[in-house]
């Protein structure tokens, strides 16, 4: 603690104070556990598409025809899907509360995944698609606002990524059975993984803040005894989630939309919306719902649903090293390293399909396509992967954060419907070559986007940031002058 006297005396001291340390508790370990699983559904079901067309094309597998322009809208109509769960997620949000919200999608998910299964017809699976897509919608809004809410500051990066992790585990899942299973045994595998996240969703309580939103002091103070141990002393931060309420109740509008407008909620927001374009613009989407058929194109000479097995092994090892540097090396400098390595090597494999398609011959070259691809993964898993849905939790305020992530949700699937949907027509258009040179070229700008515009976010509280953020410092005397607190973000 550092304490300031007058200007004009020019003298300045500190005081030694020893703070509290943060401790990651088995709780609140158990709450990130919890609903890590429910991303682990949300990434088996986001590349299920990947290894599941190739046998539900195959006549000789599947009883009903699935023609290509179906089975463009099997990969399509999820994220679309997810776009209109995620408009709908805010308002659930706030009014079943963060958990609820998160327990209410486990059981349509195993509805989804088994009418996929015992399907007869395209109609039945594009339904189970549509129904899966919406509840990832609902689950990719309200997952980091829970933890957001729940999590000490020290601990959220670290914490923060284990829902991506688990995602990927869902995705590399899903290729290496995929491998082994028809499309039809693989959803039935779909159908089992919502029921341990089922489960494990009872043990967990509602966030403190959603509580303290609703003026149930004590149910908020029960949920931080839980989150933070039997003998931690919980009182201050209940009673700076109060003060924080209170400020937020005395400013807010009754039309929590219109509050999304104004200038100091635009500036949070702009940024969270940015950073999700720039994620699906990345052409991640395009690499995990098609990447069999991206290899068979390159004419690797590695077997493609190997190379899918080797891209989801990286993906998965990636998220644990951001986990173990987010909370050191920060936000930002993730998103740097992961921004340059994706510019990169897009532009590299942009490359390869143009020599491909135009010469010099590069059949000796089958092993490029593979190194591109896993330093691509690795590159998107530091950082644009998990850091927009951990900064979503992070940076937009309190009082319009339901509304605003439902936003920003919406926009990040609505992204990644066009990438999917239009990728086999982007590289009919422009070449595969084309298509990933496009997505380099956005990557590039997208490094700017984050060296002007985003905020370090490393180990402080959700006031701070939304003080920061806002533009709300707390300035004393002017006669004093004493300087304001400042956060360097």
């Amino acid at each position: 603690m550092k304490i300031l006297m007058r200007a004009d005396t020019h003298v300045s001291f500190s005081v030694p104070v020893e703070e509290p340390k943060a401790i990651c508790t088995f709780s609140q370990v158990l709450a990130a556990l919890s609903v890590s699983l429910g991303s682990l559904v949300v990434g088996f079901v986001s590349a299920y598409t990947s290894p599941a067309l190739v046998s539900m094309t195959d006549r000789n597998i599947t009883s009903f025809e699935v023609t290509q322009d179906a089975g463009s809208w099997v990969g399509g109509i999820m994220p679309l899907a997810a776009l209109a769960g995620g408009i709908t997620g805010g308002p659930l949000i706030e009014y079943l509360g963060r958990r609820n919200t998160i327990l209410a999608t486990a059981v349509p998910f195993i509805v989804s995944s088994l009418l996929i299964a015992c399907a007869v017809n395209v109609a039945m699976v594009l339904c189970g698609r549509f129904l899966a897509g919406f509840c990832v919608g609902i689950a990719s809004l309200s997952l980091p606002v829970y933890l957001g809410e729940t999590v000490q500051p020290e601990v959220r990066g670290t914490l923060g990524l284990l829902p991506t992790a688990f995602g990927n585990i869902g995705i590399l899942l899903c290729f290496v059975a995929g491998s082994f299973m028809n499309w039809s045994m693989l959803a039935f595998l779909g159908a089992a993984l919502p029921v341990p996240f089922l489960i494990l969703m009872f043990l967990i309580p509602e966030t403190p803040r959603w509580f303290v939103g609703r003026g149930l002091e004590e149910r908020a103070r029960k949920a931080l005894k839980w989150l933070r141990g039997k003998e931690a002393d919980v009182e201050p931060e209940l009673k700076g989630l109060m003060r924080s309420q209170a400020d937020a109740d005395r400013q807010a509008s009754r039309n929590t939309m219109l509050e999304l407008l104004k200038l100091n909620n635009l500036k949070p927001l702009s940024i969270s919306l940015g950073l999700m374009f720039f994620q699906q613009f990345s052409g991640i989407n395009a690499v995990i719902f098609y990447t069999v058929q991206i290899f068979k194109d390159a004419g690797s000479t590695i077997d493609g649903n190997l190379c899918t097995i080797i891209v989801g092994i990286v993906n998965f090892l990636a998220t644990f090293i951001g986990i173990v540097l987010i909370d050191r090396a920060g936000r930002k400098i993730l998103l740097y390293v992961s921004d340059i390595a994706m510019v990169l090597t897009l532009f590299v494999l942009g490359g390869f399909f143009y020599c491909k398609a135009n010469g010099p011959d590069v059949s000796h070259l089958g092993w490029l396509p593979l190194t591109c691809f896993v330093i691509y993964i690795l590159g998107f898993s530091l950082g644009f992967g998990p850091i927009p849905w951990l900064m979503m939790g992070e940076i937009l305020p309190a009082k319009i954060r339901g509304s605003a992530a439902s936003v920003a949700t919406a926009f990040n699937w609505f992204c990644t419907f066009v990438v999917t949907k239009t990728f086999q027509d982007l590289t009919v258009a422009m070449g595969a070559h084309g298509a990933f040179w496009l997505f380099g070229a956005i990557c590039f700008v997208g490094l700017f986007f984050v060296i002007i515009y985003v905020p370090e976010t490393q180990g402080k509280t959700l006031e701070d940031i939304e003080r920061k953020m806002m533009g709300r410092v707390r300035r004393m005397s002017s006669v004093a002058n004493i300087k304001p607190l400042s956060f360097n973000m």
